[in-house]
Formats: structure tokens, sequence, C-alpha cells
């Protein structure tokens, strides 16, 4: 995609709102803004020159996404669920990490335990804004208290790579934690610029079933008949597992909403175009990733409330001594969980991957732009899916490009 330009990418449904392109071009040059449509997408100052273009292409993960030829050793690839060292399930230590994280507190955990043994200095992610309740921010964090202030799902737009200029200026080692397609960003501009790697010695992610728009936020307070304006405090979940959907106002007025009717009903139908195309919505870039270990019913994952159980899927060497140290260190504890049963307890994230090669030939046919992937398993992916669940993949692809939906 050398023709690309930061304008097409983002006319042409391609951008995650990542905020890699800040990074890329010189400060100043490039900033994040909430488009009309409630996504966060980079808005140019200036004209943007071609070696600044030609930056956004290499770090952009909305255009490619490309693993190597060989992973780590003790690495093997599952064509659905990517790179895989070590998989468990399990949760922090600590009952108050366990509680506030969005499942069992293991990413915290773990980030908490690399603060504490002197691994990294700072942490850089996404928690809810101080002064606007609704949105995101990305914040430096460098104590325990600060982790666990920011943990819990946000489902809102976030672009946390547009803050690594800053952590790179701060002094120290820091670990970043964002959606696969930050940490994707991020693996690419350390790839190409090594010198980098010393300094985010950690990439944590977990798994992603797509960013909605602030419209969905909106939705979610139009239920509960309450103002933006008024809004004083807004989680999406947490709090136990999975959590409520809970907003309170300035006279002390608290609604709350159940995951799966937040979640499943109104959130994941406000997701960015970009995240239609994803074929990585497990975080495969990452040395780290969490998730939800929902425990299974009649071969579905249940919602109902119990104490937190977080999916660790180690990816990289790095990833596996990290947790191998946090488990020595009596900051997690985990349990055996079998990569087969994550069919049942992800089946979003199993059926988007087994699509994509079907929505991709759809958006071929189409002259859809779409995202290039290399090595990330795709043909063998979609045999897993019969002839007739391809070919009806292929078909609602088509009608929704048509639709312009997709």
């Amino acid at each position: 995609m050398a023709e690309m330009t930061m304008e097409k990418i983002v006319a042409a449904g391609l951008c995650s709102g990542c905020g890699a392109c800040v990074f890329a071009t010189a400060q100043g040059a490039v900033e994040m803004r909430l488009d009309g449509d409630g996504f966060q997408r980079p808005v140019a100052l200036r004209a943007l020159n071609e070696t600044e273009q030609s930056s956004i292409r290499q770090f952009c993960p909305g255009i490619a996404l490309q693993h190597p030829e060989q992973f780590d050793k003790g690495v093997s690839y599952h064509p659905v669920w990517g790179p895989v060292s070590k998989l468990a399930a399990g949760h922090a230590i600590d009952p108050d990490v366990r509680h506030k994280g969005s499942s069992g507190g293991a990413l915290s955990g773990l980030l908490i335990h690399l603060l504490e043994t002197g691994k990294i200095d700072f942490v850089l992610h996404t928690r809810v804004s101080e002064t606007q309740p609704l949105k995101n921010e990305s914040v430096f964090s460098c104590t325990r208290d600060e982790v666990i202030a920011a943990a819990g799902s946000r489902y809102a737009p976030a672009s946390p790579v547009a803050a690594l200029r800053e952590a790179l200026a701060r002094p120290g080692k820091f670990a970043f934690v964002g959606k696969p397609c930050d940490v994707a960003a991020v693996r690419k501009i350390v790839l190409a610029r090594p010198e980098l790697a010393a300094r985010i010695p950690y990439l944590l992610s977990f798994m992603c079933a797509g960013t909605p728009s602030m419209k969905g936020t909106h939705e979610i307070l139009q239920r509960f008949k309450m103002k933006a304006d008024e809004v004083v405090g807004f989680r999406y979940r947490g709090d136990g597992w999975p959590g409520l959907a809970c907003a309170e106002t300035t006279n002390g007025r608290r609604e709350t909403m159940d995951y799966n009717t937040a979640w499943g009903t109104i959130l994941n139908r406000h997701l960015q175009p970009r995240c239609k195309m994803c074929a990585d919505g497990t975080g495969e870039f990452a040395d780290v990733v969490g998730a939800d270990a929902w425990r299974g019913k009649d071969g579905y994952p249940d919602f109902a409330e119990a104490e937190g159980r977080s999916l660790v899927l180690a990816r990289t060497d790095t990833g596996s001594r990290l947790v191998s140290g946090a488990i020595d260190a009596g900051t997690i504890a985990i349990e055996p969980f079998p990569i087969e049963d994550l069919n049942a307890i992800q089946p979003y994230q199993r059926r988007r991957k087994q699509e994509m090669r079907a929505r991709a030939l759809a958006a071929s046919i189409c002259a859809k732009p779409w995202p290039k992937y290399k090595n990330l398993h795709l043909r063998q992916c979609a045999k897993q899916l019969s002839l007739g669940l391809r070919a009806k993949a292929f078909t609602g692809a088509v009608k929704r490009i048509i639709a312009g939906k997709l």
C-alpha cells in the first residue's frame, strides 16, 4: 500500500485510531481528535511530507500486519489463537486487584509485579479521564495504586500510541498496554527502531472484539435517562466479574446495567469499520495477553457474576518468563487451561478469524481497500469452516460492503 497516505487510510476505513501516526510524524504535526462518528482519528495540523507519510505506512497496523517466518524457541503458532508459549487461566492473588480488574486482574497483577521488582519504571496505558468521565486518556502509572486506578475495561476510543513520544522522553523503562492494534503498532515501531526495545521491554494486550464509538456510551446513558453533562462517574465493567456498567450523576443518582446488555445489545453495534476487517482480535503481537476465561454454559460463555478468572496467554519467551516470575513471586495464580476450550469461551474471535479470507475476497471483488495480512495462517484458519459457511461469510460481506456497513 505504498500509495496510501494518512488521509487515504482514514477515508478508506482502515484507521484503528491507535495514534501511531502521531509518533510517525514530527512533534506537533498530527493530533488525535474525535470525529463526527465518535471515533479517534488523526488530523494533520500542516501538510505532511513524504518522509512522514512513509513512516505512517511503516507503523500503521490498520493497513498491514505481518508475523516473522519463525517465532521464539518454544513458541508454536495456532491458526486461530496465534503464537502460544504458555496458556493458563488464573487471577491476581491480591483480592483488591482481582475484584477491580475486568476479569481476574491478571494483567494488573503482572504490571504491579514488574513495577515492584524494578523491571520497569512505569506503565503506559489507558484509564478514564480525570476531567471527562466518559472519555479515555493515556497515563503513566508508577505505583500499585495507580495501576489499580486504571484497571477495568474501557469500551470507548483510545489512542495510547500517540503518547509514545512523551513516554520515551521520560527516564527509565516501561511496559506498554493497549488493544491488539495498539500493540501491533508498537511492535512495528520497535522492529523498525531496535534501539527502543530496551526502553519498552514488555508489550501487554487483551482480547478485543472491537472499539465502540462514543455513540455507544451515549446510548447507554439514554437508557439510563441521563445527560452526559451531569455524569461524574462512568464504568463499563469491573468491581466484580464481569461487573456492571455503572453511571453516577452530580446529584448522586446511580444506574447500572449488566454486561450482556451493555456490550451485547448496545456497544457492539457501534464498532468502527476497521474492527470488522480485523484478523487479530487476540493480541498476536503482544508478549502477554489477558482475556475473560469465561465459565462455559451449554457450549457458550456464561456471563453470570462470579469471582474473576483471567485467561493468561504468553506469546513470547519474554512473556513466558514474565508470567513464571509473577507466579513464583506470589502475584498471580494459574491453573491449566486447554487451548481447545478457547473455542467455547471466545466464539466471536474464532469465527471472525475463520471468516477473514472470505471477507477479504468479497472486498477484492468489490474493489474495497482491505488490510494485508501475512503469516497469520488465514488460509489454514478458513479451512476449518465448511464451504457452505465460507460462502455465507462471503455473500454476507458483499451485501454489507454494498450497503456501506463494512
